[in-house]
């Protein structure tokens, strides 16, 4: 029965058509254009494929993200059936990067598979970009595919040969998809499609004697294999004799190549000829309008950058005429969707408890509630329910499967997905653990993405709010009530020490750097208070300086800048990738700013290649439509031409002008531009500092956009702020300078920041070492070998010399240009774009190029003497590479036999360890800390930051500020929770005991829910199911939120009552609700409470009914106010 109400909906979920005679159909998802969950296409194109007529169905998805995340969840919803993805290639249209090894490889695979007869149920998922691409014909792709299994003889030449001709590059140590290394018996490949490298073994008589996978990073074999298909690693697979070569990788888009190559190059929907395609109504027009919009783009950039480019290459992607025409005499299907969306729980103050009461609710209701997610968040959810309402959840393996259960059951299913939903129709609610728990990146991203302390060590100078200056000597288990609880023993002068129990490490915080000579402070003595008292007083003082001069600056009237929705949109239809979500909350502050009717000064903070370009370009689309004009001002000339020719390029069609404005434009244009600036007539500039020269005047500026501010100086940004009043202002950095840095810490810069990393971009990975002339050789040859650039730096131009000749020696094969500051500018200015453009196998080159520069080709740099720059300006080299999908590695080189200083050696293995993606904010904080706080208004900051110490300085700072706002609740503190049994991490379950510390440390800074559930997910996933204790301990410092929320001060459990004590008096209202409650009292100001108490967890959840019954007796008036005041601390 279950089974014939799914089906009944069918007809209103699917209109079949032909062609021409297609009607458009609206989409019910919730809102006109909104796009529905991927699971809920998903199982929307399974009720699509009983409809077809060989069960073969073809879906064109809207973008590449949603057919991604629609394969994911159709993989789980049907493990049984062949689902294909078939990805678009990562590159853009008519790029001189070619796609990647890996895309292709996989292209190639998929476009073998959908050629052949399907055996069983097939849905392949791809998306418009990727079906408007012409594909190699099926008999050429049939050719490049080799069989590798046990016993079967192998000539490594000729598989050499096969491979060479498919796109595979033979290299020493293959570690990358679409690589080949043989030596002798021993074959290791990387086949193009898949996650891991195979061993070929060969045995007597060039059998197969062993076939094994490998990790590509420890080159240790794992996984034996009976056989394995290995397949091309390329659309373009050359004639016997014929091999890629590197240089013209770099400059011929794989269009040309590939238009040249074959006379006819089928579309998608000729190889997929038996298929049924599959739409979603409403969504194909907006999004092929989109892709053909930036195919033609694209081609008359190529057209403008080369008039070798030809006409032919242009026929490579399907007109919309052609479009039309191959769907005219198939068998389509559009689908609409109408789903219902989960909440967002973890985005409520009690998730937790929003999710168990709507799962109870639907099912009461006759829904079946399917929690999806990883085993460990399945626990989570399932103690939950069971905690609440005492149900479980039975498992469950497929969607069949879920279909043909019982109405109103709770279940489990192990599956990956991005969203829930629900069907209405089929009465079925799917709740993903990412709507419960925050997505995956949460976790990793710490308490929400802001700026974040340093973890604490065993060792380290620490300041105890209380107590002052010590050491973190160790940590350390006492027995409290029958229990074993961790404290942290903390060393004072003379030998004195302290035990810190684990509710108060909150209030113990990282000195800083290590100097040479810090006095402890003596534990029982007052001169810590005294400094103390008198640091803060001078910290007030320096708060109300900064807030005086930010609400000077925020009461500065600006006009208002509200942008047509229609032309703001057609603008962002031209970002080529999905923005992320820091990037798209970016996006939103800047245009509440623009249009606040106040002055805005945003800094926008993210590593390098993290997308801070598209959001200057969404904020100078916004002022530029309004009529304002924009100035955006770069350090180099080499970054003001690579940002004129982005904006040059997103500006085409909107009737903008864009100018550049630099040393290497010519007196005749620059006249031009000053002219034009003056006029009106020109409403975007790009350039350096000439932008604040002498004789520049505009017309209407209304937007500056500051890009990498660290490398400006103070004076400079101060003439640049002042070229107009009231001018909105958005300064970009990977690693913001001290004293930005502290401004933001403080809360009076506002800060975005972005930590998210672009789809598929991974670490550079980062290598300190004497220089050796063999590692150094071969990281060059690997990179020219895969078709790549490479950059070699020196810290002096000095060094340019004796570096040319040493790359002479070690390489005279490849081609070295060489770039450095005393160059002319436009002679400088050619060098780089002509290297960004292909021609050259490295640059040789001072930092000159650590500004900005992107070049995706480029993935490998060698750092001469890397002892000689500075941890941001290494940082910033680094990001140089990697920057498109191949690994990218950063060599950190030092004098052979030079012993490094401490200091120095300290400073490059930050680097080091920190080679993870967004760690640029990171890096300054740690080269803040490495060479002091430096100051905001002079030497006597810096000497307050040596009395307590970085960390404290910035709390009190972040403090003091907030009360200089006025921010309710700001000098508050949150309550001590005293329960025998607070709970802990195990060191059965954290074994570490460093480890341990530092989630305690993170656990009581956090203020807020959200910050808590995003940890809890954390610790689960790295350290499996919480103990009882763990669970504890978080409840603990979820309750500790809430009293401060509703102004209480302390709580203290004892075996019989509860005693409550309030941060200011309770109102007459509040004590008189509470007074008529059983068991309630107030007792020389404190709330007595008796209610019925247990041992162990038990307490907890009386603790939790008592402080629901005190929200209870608030008037809503009186707890909206202190949930701002609550919301606003930072700390405890």
């Amino acid at each position: 029965m279950d089974r014939e109400t799914s089906n009944a909906g069918k007809a209103e979920q699917l209109e079949q058509f032909d062609g021409a005679s297609a009607k458009q159909c609206e989409l019910a998802t919730g809102g006109e254009g909104d796009t529905p969950p991927a699971a809920a296409v998903a199982a929307a194109l399974l009720s699509a494929l009983e409809t077809t007529r060989n069960g073969d169905l073809l879906h064109i998805a809207s973008s590449e993200r949603s057919a991604a995340d629609i394969t994911q969840a159709l993989r789980h919803f049907l493990p049984a059936a062949d689902i294909l993805y078939l990805p678009p290639w990562d590159c853009l249209p008519y790029d001189r990067v070619w796609p990647t090894r890996a895309t292709m490889g996989r292209r190639v695979s998929v476009l073998h598979a959908v050629a052949a007869a399907t055996k069983g149920p097939r849905i392949t998922v791809t998306s418009v970009e990727s079906a408007l691409q012409r594909v190699p014909p099926p008999s050429v792709i049939g050719q490049g595919f080799a069989t590798l299994q046990i016993g079967q003889k192998v000539d490594p030449r000729a598989l050499r040969v096969l491979a060479e001709r498919t796109g595979y590059v033979v290299d020493d140590r293959v570690d990358e998809p679409g690589e080949i290394a043989i030596r002798g018996d021993l074959i290791d490949v990387f086949p193009a499609d898949r996650d891991c490298p195979i061993r070929v073994v060969l045995g007597v008589g060039g059998a197969i004697s062993e076939l094994k996978t490998y990790d590509p990073i420890t080159q240790r074999s794992e996984r034996s294999l009976h056989r394995v298909l290995v397949g091309p690693a390329s659309e373009l697979m050359l004639e016997a004799g014929n091999e890629f070569d590197p240089a013209a990788m770099r400059t011929i888009p794989m269009e040309e190549r590939l238009v040249s190559l074959y006379s006819d190059l089928p579309a998608l929907f000729d190889v997929a000829s038996t298929a049924s395609i599959c739409f979603l109504d409403g969504l194909e027009e907006i999004s092929l309008a989109r892709v053909l919009d930036l195919i033609e783009d694209a081609w008359r950039g190529r057209r403008q950058v080369s008039a070798m480019a030809r006409p032919a290459a242009k026929q490579f992607y399907l007109s919309r005429e052609e479009w039309d025409d191959s769907l005219r005499d198939r068998h389509c299907l559009r689908l609409t969707i109408p789903v219902g969306r989960i909440p967002k729980f973890f985005h409520l103050p009690r998730a937790a408890h929003e999710f168990a009461e709507f799962a109870q609710a639907r099912a009461s209701s006759g829904f079946s509630v399917v929690v999806t997610g990883e085993a460990s968040e399945l626990r989570r959810a399932e103690r939950l329910l069971d905690r609440k309402f005492g149900r479980k959840m039975d498992p469950v393996a497929d969607w069949p499967q879920i279909l043909s259960v019982e109405r109103g059951s709770l279940l489990k299913a192990e599956f990956d997905l991005t969203d829930g939903f629900v069907d209405e129709p089929s009465r079925i609610a799917v709740i993903a653990a990412a709507d419960i728990f925050g997505p995956s990146s949460t976790a990793n991203a710490g308490s929400g993405g802001g700026i974040v302390e340093p973890e604490l060590r065993v060792g380290d100078l620490v300041v105890h709010e209380d107590h002052g200056v010590g050491v973190l000597a160790a940590i350390e288990q006492i027995e409290v009530a029958g229990l074993q609880q961790d404290v942290v023993k903390l060393e004072y002068h003379g030998g004195a020490s302290l035990l810190v129990r684990v509710e108060e490490f909150g209030r113990i915080w990282r000195y800083g750097s290590e100097p040479d000579a810090i006095a402890l402070d003596r534990l029982d003595g007052e001169g810590w208070k005294k400094r103390r008292q008198s640091v803060v007083r001078e910290i007030e003082k320096v708060a109300k300086r900064l807030v005086a001069i930010a609400n000077a600056r925020s009461s500065q009237p600006a006009e208002l800048i509200k942008p047509p929705r229609a032309d703001l949109a057609r603008f962002a239809a031209r970002f080529p990738y999905p923005a992320t979500p820091d990037q798209a909350a970016a996006i939103r502050a800047v245009m509440d700013d623009l249009s606040s009717g106040k002055t805005m000064n945003r800094l926008v903070c993210g590593d390098v290649g993290f997308g801070k370009t598209e959001v200057a370009l969404r904020a100078c689309a916004a002022a530029a439509f309004c009529g304002k004009q924009v100035a955006i001002v770069a350090p180099t000339t080499v970054l003001a031409r690579q940002h004129y020719e982005t904006f040059c390029r997103r500006f085409a069609g909107f009737n903008i002008q864009v100018a550049h404005l630099s040393r290497v434009v010519g007196s005749t244009e620059t006249r031009k531009v000053k002219d034009g600036l003056r006029s009106g007539n020109i409403a975007v500039v790009v350039g350096t500092h000439a932008v604040a020269a002498k004789g520049v005047a505009f017309s209407d500026l209304g937007l500056l956009v500051i890009d990498e501010e660290h490398r400006f100086g103070a004076k400079l940004k101060q003439s640049l702020r002042a070229l107009a009043p009231c001018l909105h202002t958005l300064t970009m950095s990977a690693t913001p300078i001290p004293r930005t840095l502290q401004l933001a810490m403080a809360g009076v810069q506002e800060v975005s920041v972005l930590n998210t990393p672009p789809a598929k971009r991974r670490p550079v990975r980062t290598i300190l070492a004497p220089f050796d002339a063999g590692s150094a050789k071969a990281a060059l040859l690997r990179e020219y070998r895969r078709g790549g650039q490479s950059f070699f730096v020196v810290p002096r131009i000095d060094d340019i010399e004796t570096a040319v000749e040493q790359l002479g020696r070690l390489v005279p094969q490849l081609s070295v240009k060489i770039a450095h500051g005393e160059m002319k500018g436009r002679e400088l200015d050619e060098i780089v774009v002509r290297f960004a453009a292909g021609e050259g196998d490295i640059l040789l080159a001072t930092d000159i190029i650590e500004s900005g520069l992107d070049i995706p080709r480029a993935n490998t740099i060698l750092v001469w003497r890397a002892d000689r720059f500075g941890l941001a300006q290494l940082h910033q080299l680094r990001g140089r590479v990697g920057r498109g999908r191949m690994q990218g590695i950063a060599l950190l080189l030092t004098e052979p036999g030079k012993e490094l200083a401490d200091a120095t050696r300290s400073r490059l293995s930050a680097l080091v360890a920190l080679d993870r993606l967004g760690s640029g904010l990171a890096i300054s904080q740690r080269d803040l800390d490495l060479r002091g706080a430096g100051d905001l208004f002079g030497e006597e900051q810096a000497g307050h930051v040596k009395l307590i110490g970085v960390g404290l300085y910035h709390r009190l700072l972040q403090r003091a500020s907030s009360i200089a706002r006025g921010v309710p609740g700001s000098d508050t503190q949150l309550p001590d929770i005293n329960l025998q049994a607070g709970g802990s991490f195990p060191e059965s379950y954290v074994p570490e005991p460093a480890i341990r510390l530092s989630l305690y440390s993170r656990l009581f800074r956090m203020s807020t829910h959200f910050d808590i559930n995003a940890f809890a997910d954390e610790v689960e996933d790295r350290f499996g199911a919480m103990p009882s204790e763990v669970a504890t301990l978080l409840e603990v410092s979820r309750l500790r939120i809430d009293a401060a929320e509703l102004g209480l001060s302390q709580v203290d459990v004892g075996p019989e009552a509860i005693a409550i004590s309030f941060r200011t008096k309770a109102s007459a209202s509040v004590r008189q609700n509470l007074i008529g409650l059983d068991g309630f009292e107030f007792r020389r100001g404190r709330l007595i409470c008796r209610p019925s108490t247990k041992a162990g967890v038990a307490k907890l959840e009386v603790l939790r009914s008592v402080i629901d019954s005190i929200r209870s007796a608030h008037p809503a008036r009186e707890l909206n106010a202190r949930t701002i005041a609550g919301q606003s601390t930072t700390g405890p």
